[in-house]
């Protein structure tokens, strides 16, 4: 691809895209488009939370999202799916500000290294159970 810098394919096909003429995403640990292989299977994974195992929720926020990351690697896991075969995530941060975005990007880059996938942040007023305070569900090509 021609349009993108830089433009990069991952060891299962899906292709990075970050045209030139718009803003580079990859320090804030995302990218702006995915191109997903042709004949590909899809798996979403529902929004996961920062509860662990036994349902408890930190009240610090890095702390849910480290937690997050992990129930999501842990459901990646189950599918025989690595971190690089997602294409798409969302995120759900309640009362989002910019002090938590350095909280996420860090989070991000240390799961998917540069294999950053598509993402959207939604900033939201409350989750589903009061004392969460991240959410993030993923879209996720298998091989």
């Amino acid at each position: 691809m021609t349009m993108g810098v830089p433009t990069t394919t991952t060891a299962n096909e899906l292709t990075i895209v970050n045209p030139r003429n718009l803003y580079d995403p990859t320090p804030n640990g995302y990218s702006t488009a995915v191109i997903v292989p042709p004949n590909a299977r899809v798996a979403y994974i529902s929004g996961q939370g920062g509860q662990d195992s036994t349902g408890a929720l930190s009240p610090d926020f890095a702390v849910q999202v480290e937690q997050a990351y992990a129930n999501l690697r842990t459901a990646l896991d189950a599918l025989g799916a690595r971190p690089d075969q997602v294409a798409k995530l969302t995120v759900l941060v309640v009362d989002h500000d910019q002090s938590k975005l350095g909280v996420l990007t860090e989070q991000v880059k240390e799961v998917f290294g540069e294999a950053l996938p598509a993402q959207t942040l939604i900033p939201v007023p409350r989750l589903a159970i009061d004392a969460m305070l991240f959410e993030v569900e993923a879209i996720v090509i298998l091989d």
